[in-house]
């Protein structure tokens, strides 16, 4: 009889064990995946903020732009060579083609040839 019992209590005992390592590993888990879950609300969040943040840049420099005239493009093309030509590089690529970018100041360079400022 004290056999049997103390049986019981050892089976007992190693159930009890067996519970209390399930139930660590189990909450371990729950823990790891709602760690998980916030890391990626987290990085979510984040995109969407930087995505908002680039939509209002580029609606402030297209607003901007649209006051632009050809004459004020032609002089940022002009300021983007001379900073090309300031540069120690020996070759250069000029997107467009150099009448077009001068066609605005046709007048201008005109009237200067002329003398008639």
């Amino acid at each position: 009889m004290n056999r049997q019992l103390s049986a019981e209590r050892t089976r007992r005992a190693v159930i009890t064990e067996s519970e209390g390592a399930r139930q660590a590993n189990i909450n371990v888990a729950e823990g790891e995946k709602q760690a998980a879950i916030l890391r990626a609300e987290g990085q979510r969040q984040a995109a969407i903020l930087n995505a908002e943040g680039f939509s209002q840049a580029l609606e402030r420099i297209f607003n901007a732009a649209k006051g632009v005239d050809a004459k004020t493009m032609s002089l940022q093309y002009l300021e983007a060579l001379k900073a090309i030509g300031a540069s120690p590089a020996t070759k250069f690529v000029v997107p467009l083609e150099l009448t077009q970018l001068l066609a605005p100041f046709g007048g201008l360079l005109q009237r200067g040839m002329d003398g008639k400022e």
